[in-house]
């Protein structure tokens, strides 16, 4: 029940950076991260699949979303992905003071299905207003505090954080 790279989708991850970012009062790669943990909690509930398919790392602050976080580096030049990834990412954001993104346009939302959308929206409705702490404490669930520090936190125990966890892993394992 892994999470694989070949799973992720890196366009679309780059249009629910833009998609958070706009709707944030707050916009930092930390609040961006959370959010993107509990739309895919949410999304993985209702529809068996992750958002963007990234998998999630247990750092000291919470849930990041491995791939998604390196990309929010690259306009700060403390990543690098591909000369012409690179490029497409700072045409479409920037960082200011070191964590904060800054959209340089509109999210391309025809790239995020309805219920991507739904859930983003959910998850910035309920969580976009709490604070660095709240947003630590809340994603600092069992999934996260099942896993070391700094290693991936596997798709299976943040299914097990679900009301309908035996459901879900039901159907992962069928497919």
């Amino acid at each position: 029940m892994a999470v694989h790279a070949r799973l992720f989708n890196r366009e679309k991850a780059l249009e629910a950076i833009l998609f958070i970012a706009r709707k944030l009062q707050q916009p930092t790669m930390h609040s961006i991260a959370k959010m993107l943990y509990l739309a895919d909690k949410k999304h993985l509930q209702d529809y068996g699949r992750l958002i963007c398919g990234d998998r999630y790392i247990a750092m000291g602050y919470g849930p990041v979303p491995s791939a998604i976080y390196d990309m929010m580096k690259v306009p700060a030049g403390r990543s690098r992905i591909d000369p012409d990834v690179d490029e497409i990412i700072v045409e479409a954001f920037d960082i200011a003071h070191g964590r904060t993104v800054v959209p340089k346009r509109e999210a391309d939302t025809s790239l995020l299905a309805e219920s991507e959308i739904a859930c983003l929206d959910a998850a910035i409705e309920e969580h976009g207003r709490k604070s660095f702490g709240q947003l630590t404490d809340l994603t600092h669930d069992a999934a996260w505090d099942a896993t070391d520090e700094n290693q991936p936190i596997a798709l299976s125990a943040i299914v097990r954080t679900l009301p309908n966890a035996d459901e879900l892993i039901a159907y992962l394992d069928a497919r």
